[in-house]
């Protein structure tokens, strides 16, 4: 009986100059934004980045797909080192708190890429809560300690970065109310004998609750 040939079908990767065209477009996509704020075209993005406009819409599809990319690079790059540098923290409670201040003025300070995230759905909880992650071992540290709820989880502590910068506009020019408003809700991660409600089945459990 003969045995059927396996028709080997190489594993399609991107080149490597079409991984550095993407990341200069992300690149300059980045300081367009915040040297020319949300309306700045794709063709101005392109020109920066000294690509073709076709070159953007061949690796990102449209512009939401290039606001996509750099909301998750400005993340990745400026948001979650804040997130694992909350594990050399002495005070776990501190730490978190120090964490959550720095990630949400770092985003506050891009507030066109933040705005334009906003605006294609780029920016939510689900997101904030992938690069919290590293937060979650400070989290669990605070909890065994007793110096946060034991019912918290990363997704709460995502949520409170997306709920303050809910808060950011213009007028706030000394951020004044982004402290506060932080301020409000760290008072309601402390320990409370009254439960939380339990979160959607969807979320990922995180700290000491697991819910799937």
């Amino acid at each position: 009986m003969r045995t059927a040939s396996v028709r080997y079908v190489p594993e399609h990767r991107p080149r490597a100059d079409a991984l550095r065209n993407s990341d200069r477009i992300v690149r300059a996509a980045i300081a367009a934004l915040r040297e020319s704020g949300v309306a700045v075209p794709l063709e101005e993005i392109a020109r920066r980045a000294g690509v073709g406009i076709a070159t953007v819409y061949r690796r990102f599809g449209d512009r939401d797909g290039v606001i996509r990319a750099c909301f998750e690079t400005y993340f990745a790059e400026e948001v979650e080192p804040l997130a694992l540098a909350a594990r050399e923290a002495a005070d776990p409670l501190r730490g978190l708190a120090e964490a959550l201040g720095s990630i949400i003025d770092t985003l506050a300070a891009h507030r066109s890429l933040l705005t334009a995230a906003r605006e294609v759905g780029a920016f939510t909880v689900t997101i904030a809560e992938r690069f919290a992650e590293p937060l979650g071992e400070v989290l669990a540290d605070a909890q065994r300690r007793g110096l946060v709820r034991a019912d918290l989880l990363v997704r709460d502590l995502a949520a409170i970065v997306v709920m303050v910068l809910a808060t950011d506009y213009r007028a706030d020019h000394d951020d004044a109310d982004q402290r506060r408003y932080l301020a409000l809700l760290l008072n309601g991660i402390r320990p409370s004998a009254d439960p939380l409600p339990r979160p959607s089945t969807t979320v990922r459990g995180s700290g000491q609750l697991n819910l799937h």
